[in-house]
């Protein structure tokens, strides 16, 4: 056991006893020493703030140089006194020394003020507090050009979000517009331009960062050097902006600096006390950007669970979803997902690759399990290793479940997706000629689908959502899925002949899946918009599906049936240029011939596809050379010249043949 022992102690310093236990006088000399030398170094800094200024007023009011935007100072200094332009700001930030934060904190006091640094360039971007990077991208390539957007906390300092918005493409200033939108007032929004953020900047985004309080978003143009450092809502704190000289340059590096005087502390919101609300609590002190589950007068519910689906197929399969790190978009598709009817949470394992702690808390905020994976290479090998691990991992904590379920964070679902899967599991249970049941329909877009009862077997695996059934994967595809070594698409492999041995995937006409993601490896915002933007998700509910029809047989029967009575379109019109080649009609079922040169010959197809506004990029969705998708609320099948089906064309029909453009 171990005493501490009080004496009586006579000290030089005092006339008076005083009881000495944890702390002597020693102690108390030194504090009292180094507030000396604070209270000194701010009285020093003080002068010498007010000194430099009204130089700089003078040498700026006698001077025609242009010092980043020809400013007007008192307009433009703020209570900080903190000017805009990054050459005057970084002379008045350097009068502050960083050791002023160290000091409070050894004398135990707490530090009322932060130095915020911004920087924009062509080629990188940070942000610093008292002197310290807590954020910064040097990154090459697009993948980090754009608006860099950086949250701290108003009361602590610290870094609460961080996103960037690729606004040299379209549709990004729309993401940029919501995330800012889910801030919470009061919340430090630092902004900065690295490379190209203008081309696609519309007025209604340049509008949104005007309540911010910025006064050059509007002058913003084609690889002009932009920082800003402002606190929402409305209140500006310090901006530069360095225009490109001519079209094939840069702006140059600017530097803003701005002193925060922080809040004493932070708003606390009245949600009670509980799991849930400690919960609730922890993730919102912490992260940004996340909108009503942080509001204090009416916060969304966190405890999510779908209604029971009676008699389902499903209670017992694992679903995985795949996720890496992109925390809102994992946030938006498990509020999705666990609202799901015949949706179980304890079901739902997030696989995240890499260790990140955003997505984590977004897990474990709607009490999610949630594992991390030591990234293996790099690219689309590092994605493949990630997914074997994953239905590895799965598959081995579930030992006894025949199938899983495989999403995907930056998937919506639809409100029947469980019961979709629940009512053709045991088909792919029994038909040895399937390889899988997928959410997705490649061709399924708003334009080109129409019934929610209706279902194709197809040649190709579209992934996105999709159930696998145990055997497959231990038996088959496990032990020669791709290694570390091969930089493979892990789906491309999956459809590969050699794998699929002629098995066929089921999928919807209208997809039980939406793909919303921008960003990722293989994806930006204006490849989403091309091809994903406009697919169509089933809001229907309690639909029954004749699965009987899918069996190899009957699905075989049914399509030469429905093919040998379908009207013929006129083949002497173009396809492209003819508006009324598919007539004009509704709940008719037309077919189109078109010329193949031998089964791998999709010249045609790929062209009409394109012409059709559907998946024209590689062949999908095929099944023995037809498809089959809707125009015009008419059903329609495309068949080549190889395909059995063929024999149903008329001898006086000549195939449509569209050649593949030659670009000069």
């Amino acid at each position: 056991m171990t005493f501490i022992r009080s004496t009586l102690i006579n000290v030089p310093c005092s006339n008076c006893l005083i009881r000495h236990k944890n702390r002597g006088c020693s102690g108390k000399l030194i504090q009292g020493v180094l507030i000396g030398v604070l209270v000194v170094t701010v009285i020093f800094n003080v002068l010498f703030i007010i000194d430099n200024r009204k130089r700089f007023r003078n040498s700026f009011a006698n001077s025609n140089e242009n010092i980043g935007e020809n400013i007007n100072l008192e307009e433009t200094d703020n209570k900080e006194g903190v000017l805009p332009s990054s050459k005057i700001t970084a002379v008045l930030a350097q009068s502050i020394p960083d050791a002023m934060h160290v000091l409070l904190l050894l004398v135990g006091l707490k530090n009322t003020q932060i130095k915020i640094e911004a920087k924009s360039s062509k080629d990188s971007v940070y942000v610093a507090v008292d002197g310290i990077k807590v954020y910064e991208n040097a990154i090459e390539g697009d993948s980090s050009r754009g608006i860099h957007i950086v949250v701290l906390n108003e009361v602590t300092g610290v870094i609460m979000a961080s996103r960037v918005f690729d606004t040299y493409v379209p549709k990004e200033d729309e993401a940029m517009i919501l995330f800012l939108n889910l801030l919470q007032e009061g919340r430090i929004v630092v902004f900065m331009i690295k490379d190209e953020g203008s081309s696609s900047l519309k007025a209604s985004s340049r509008n949104t960062i005007k309540q911010f309080g910025s006064r050059f978003i509007s002058k913003i143009n084609w690889r002009d050097s932009w920082a800003f450092i402002s606190q929402k809502k409305n209140h500006w704190l310090a901006e530069g902006h360095e225009p490109s000289p001519s079209i094939d340059q840069w702006g140059p590096p600017i530097v803003v600096q701005a002193m925060f005087e922080l809040s004493e502390k932070d708003k606390e919101c009245d949600w009670g006390n509980d799991d849930t609300v400690e919960r609730r609590k922890l993730f919102c002190n912490k992260y940004e950007g996340y909108g009503t589950v942080c509001s204090c007068s009416s916060p969304a519910p966190i405890n999510l669970k779908g209604a029971l689906l009676s008699n389902s197929h499903m209670e017992q399969v694992p679903i995985a979803v795949i996720a890496a790190n992109r925390p809102h978009y994992l946030f938006r598709m498990l509020r999705g997902l666990l609202t799901t009817p015949g949706v179980d949470p304890k079901m739902v394992t997030v696989y995240i690759d890499g260790f990140f702690d955003e997505p984590s808390a977004v897990a474990e905020l709607f009490q999610v399990s949630v594992v991390e994976h030591t990234p293996i290479c790099s690219k689309n090998c590092r994605i493949s290793q990630h997914y074997k691990r994953t239905l590895t991992e799965t598959f081995d904590k579930y030992p006894d479940a025949d199938f899983m379920l495989i999403l995907e964070e930056d998937l919506d679902v639809s409100k029947d997706i469980i019961d979709y899967f629940s009512q053709l599991a045991p088909l792919l249970r029994s038909d040895d000629s399937l390889y899988c049941i997928s959410a997705w329909n490649d061709q399924g877009y708003e334009h080109s689908c129409k019934d929610p009862s209706l279902l194709y077997r197809v040649e190709t695996m579209p992934g996105l959502g999709w159930l696998l059934k145990r055997s497959l994967f231990k038996n088959e595809l496990e032990e020669k899925w791709p290694g570390s070594d091969k930089f493979w698409d892990w789906d491309m492999w999956m459809r590969l002949e050699s794998n699929r041995k002629g098995r066929e995937c089921i999928i919807p006409d209208v997809s039980r899946t939406y793909h919303f993601g921008a960003k990722g490896l293989n994806m930006n915002s204006y490849f989403q918009e091309l091809y994903f933007s406009k697919h169509a998700l089933n809001t229907q509910t309690g639909i029954s599906f004749d699965v009987d029809k899918l069996r190899k047989d009957n699905y075989e029967e049914e399509m030469h049936k429905l093919i040998k009575m379908a009207e013929v379109v006129d083949h002497s019109k173009n396809p492209c240029t003819h508006h009324d080649f598919i007539p004009d009609t509704k709940d008719h079922t037309y077919v189109i011939y078109i010329k193949q040169n031998n089964p791998g010959d999709y010249e045609t197809w790929n062209n009409l596809a394109k012409c059709f506004k559907l998946w024209d990029l590689d062949v999908r969705g095929f099944h023995k050379a037809m498809w089959r998708f809707f125009l015009k609320e008419n059903s329609i099948f495309v068949v080549g010249m190889k395909s059995p089906y063929a024999v149903y064309k008329p001898n006086d029909v000549v195939p449509i043949f569209i050649p593949k453009e030659v670009k000069t």
